[in-house]
């Protein structure tokens, strides 16, 4: 069974009096262990695909079995818990809380989680040692560059053991370097076990991925292997 599996999944919005299919009937299966590039034009649906897969939004129609659940048929209750279980997010604009320390950012999933003070903190240590940031867990965000920002934005993803790390463009904001530095944290988590399904339109950063798909007006429109 894959761990995550689509069936004839289409997205529709209104604008005006317009439909806009943004995912069109489309199937995809991911299976557990995966490092998958998720990449397209802009319109081509890979952001809609992002917010389904993550449990952001719903499809208007088809299915999505998510590590076994039925993710359609969920409440919204039980929606917000399956998304803090079993998906670590990892976006763009860092989304940390700005003057707050490392470590407290780290928590917040497991505050969410009902998890107990002394045991959050064990966790956000261990993740951020994970991501090599051990010796800033008490900087504040605001004083830390970009590509430290986006390691506390990875070892918060990370803090819940999820089933999938989904990254939505996590080098846009950064600079050469730093990016590189960003997808060799990837790799490394991606070898330990980590599922990481990433969000780009940078085909040098897509090349880290071991598959690539490729959307087109809500299509999946190839599906490969990357060349190695």
């Amino acid at each position: 069974m894959a761990l995550i599996e689509l069936r004839s999944l289409s997205k529709t919005y209104e604008v005006g009096s317009e439909i806009v299919r943004a995912l069109d009937n489309l199937d995809l299966d991911i299976e557990q262990g995966s490092y998958v590039a998720v990449m397209g034009a802009s319109g081509s649906g890979k952001s809609t695909l992002m917010n389904v897969v993550g449990c952001l939004d719903r499809p208007s129609t088809g299915r999505y079995e998510l590590n076994g659940t039925e993710v359609e048929e969920l409440t919204e209750d039980e929606l917000a818990e399956l998304r803090n279980r079993e998906i670590g997010f990892v976006f763009q604009t860092f989304n940390l809380l700005a003057r707050t320390p490392a470590v407290a950012n780290v928590e917040l999933p497991l505050i969410y989680a009902g998890v107990k003070k002394q045991e959050r903190r064990r966790r956000a240590l261990e993740a951020l040692d994970k991501v090599g940031l051990s010796d800033r867990v008490t900087h504040h965000t605001n004083e830390l560059s970009g590509g430290q920002r986006q390691r506390v934005a990875v070892a918060r993803a990370l803090v819940n053991n999820p089933s999938i790390l989904l990254a939505d463009e996590p080098t846009g904001n950064l600079d050469t370097a730093t990016s590189k530095e960003i997808m060799e944290l990837f790799d490394s988590l991606h070898r330990a076990g980590n599922t990481v399904i990433l969000v780009t339109h940078e085909s040098d950063i897509a090349e880290h991925c071991h598959r690539q798909v490729i959307l087109r007006d809500g299509k999946v429109l190839e599906d490969r292997a990357t060349p190695r």
